[in-house]
């Protein structure tokens, strides 16, 4: 009897154990903690979201011409802009795990040679995108929008460098968990760049009307204030008092330019590929005429609202994954993952509700002209299917960025969107006729590509991190 109870103590334990392991219960600390890293972000996404609506609108309410014109600018500059964002996004696994084992002088000393990396690439792009500004004319858009194009275009491109100091000092408040000092200096500059576009777009209370040229001051303005505003508050505040005195007194050296380097170019290029391939959405959707390029542009505002709070989780898996990798907790990098990965779903089913139900009352938002809307409506189904795909290969992006193994993200986006979505896009848009329909189908295909990828390589990473760590007590039980 007593073998048999202490049997059935032990069955009860183990029972207890399986049944945590796998209720929703064991992952609560997990959500908590993302939602307390990913909340602030998300207000600060949904911020931007404001303003990408609100200059959309302005624009689209001041001329169709205008519309036209801002969505093919933006389409350019959202490769080089989603590149920097990118490259400034390495910063966030090298602080995070400085910051998880404690050592912030040396995250001091790293943010100087992240912040010196990343002015000079900003400047790089600054010059590539003067070069281009030239052949403006051979990408086959309506010439009838290029004079307008041509002043928001220059005004764009000094907007640069102000935005790579200030990704650069976020990336490292977020590594010290810090998300919400962003958010605050995010959401003041979007308050400004709101008013600016009313005060500078329209020409009210005496200012002069400039139009689509006015969103683009608007807009250099606000990007200039933010990264003043963080510079500044990083300086000021006791919280990175000791990374503020090591980037100032302290050199960064090569070494950890080079890391800096070797970490985040792979994670700029995966952004590029990606955004580029819904630039070249917007370039072929343009073949079609300028009541095409206004509905994609219009549509491409309205997704963001799903990718914008995709991002936030994700920024937070990626953070959460860096403290773990910091320490060596596999298991917490698997837990954290998931956890992001539940979050994100939730996320995209509830957008997906919101595109279905209120596509038309979404589409007159942004535009009064009927035959922008007409177009404009179709292509919100497609959009629906890729949120799922969308959502899932953030959180996998962020997490191998979290573990700094981010190399596989360059081949895992050349093949998905250079070497899948792209000529998919073109069979469905030109070749069947499906025309800017085609290219939004084009985008699940490409997706649901890198999603398969991006899963399979991160259970990879994380088998070859628990090899090394299994290797690592070996050696330290020998000794």
């Amino acid at each position: 009897m007593a073998k048999f109870a202490s049997s059935k103590n032990v069955c009860r334990m183990v029972g207890k154990r399986l049944i945590k392991k796998f209720t929703p219960e064991t992952y609560l600390e997990s959500y908590v903690s993302l939602l307390k890293l990913g909340l602030p972000v998300l207000v600060t996404q949904l911020g931007v979201i404001v303003v990408n609506f609100a200059d959309t609108m302005m624009v689209g309410a001041y001329g169709l011409d205008e519309l036209a014109a801002s969505a093919f600018v933006n389409s350019l500059f959202m490769i080089v802009t989603v590149m920097l964002m990118g490259f400034g996004g390495g910063v966030t696994p090298l602080i995070g795990a400085l910051y998880g084992k404690g050592e912030h002088e040396e995250g001091g000393r790293m943010l100087r040679g992240a912040l010196q990396v990343n002015v000079i690439l900003a400047l790089c792009f600054a010059v590539i995108m003067g070069c281009l500004y030239f052949f403006l004319d051979c990408f086959g858009q309506d010439e009838e929008l290029l004079p307008i194009a041509r002043e928001y275009y220059l005004i764009l491109m000094f907007t640069l460098l102000p935005m790579a100091v200030f990704n650069c000092f976020q990336q490292t408040a977020n590594g010290t968990t810090d998300t919400a000092t962003p958010m605050w200096i995010i959401l003041g500059a979007d308050v400004f760049n709101i008013f600016g576009n009313y005060l500078l777009i329209f020409g009210n209370f005496g200012f002069p009307e400039l139009g689509l040229t006015g969103a683009g001051i608007s807009t250099l303005t606000a990007r200039t204030l933010a990264a003043v505003a963080i510079v500044l508050t990083l300086a000021w505040r006791k919280r990175y008092r000791v990374y503020w005195r090591s980037l100032c007194r302290q050199h960064a050296g090569k070494s950890r330019r080079y890391k800096v380097w070797v970490t985040s170019y792979p994670l700029m290029i995966q952004s590029g590929v990606e955004c580029g391939l819904w630039s070249m959405g917007a370039v072929t959707s343009g073949w079609f005429g300028k009541i095409q390029l206004a509905a994609y542009q219009v549509v491409n505002t309205i997704a963001q609202l799903g990718f914008m709070t995709y991002m936030s989780m994700g920024l937070a898996t990626s953070i959460r994954v860096a403290n773990f990798t910091g320490v060596g907790n596999i298991d917490g990098i698997r837990r954290i993952s998931r956890a992001g990965l539940h979050i994100v779903l939730a996320m995209a089913t509830v957008a997906s509700v919101v595109f279905f139900f209120f596509t038309e009352d979404l589409v007159r938002l942004f535009t009064p002209d009927v035959e922008v809307g007409l177009a404009a409506v179709p292509l919100v189904i497609p959009l629906i299917l890729y949120q799922y795909c969308d959502g899932a290969q953030l959180t996998y992006v962020n997490a191998l960025r979290g573990t700094s193994v981010v190399k596989p993200l360059l081949w895992i986006s050349i093949i998905s969107y250079i070497g899948v979505g792209i000529p998919v896009m073109q069979l469905f848009g030109v070749v069947f006729g499906w025309e800017t329909e085609g290219v939004y189908y084009s985008f699940s295909v490409a997706l649901m590509t890198a999603t398969v990828l991006l899963v399979t390589t991160f259970s990879r990473v994380l088998k070859a991190k628990e090899r090394e760590n299994s290797d690592k007590n070996v050696v330290v039980k020998t000794l």
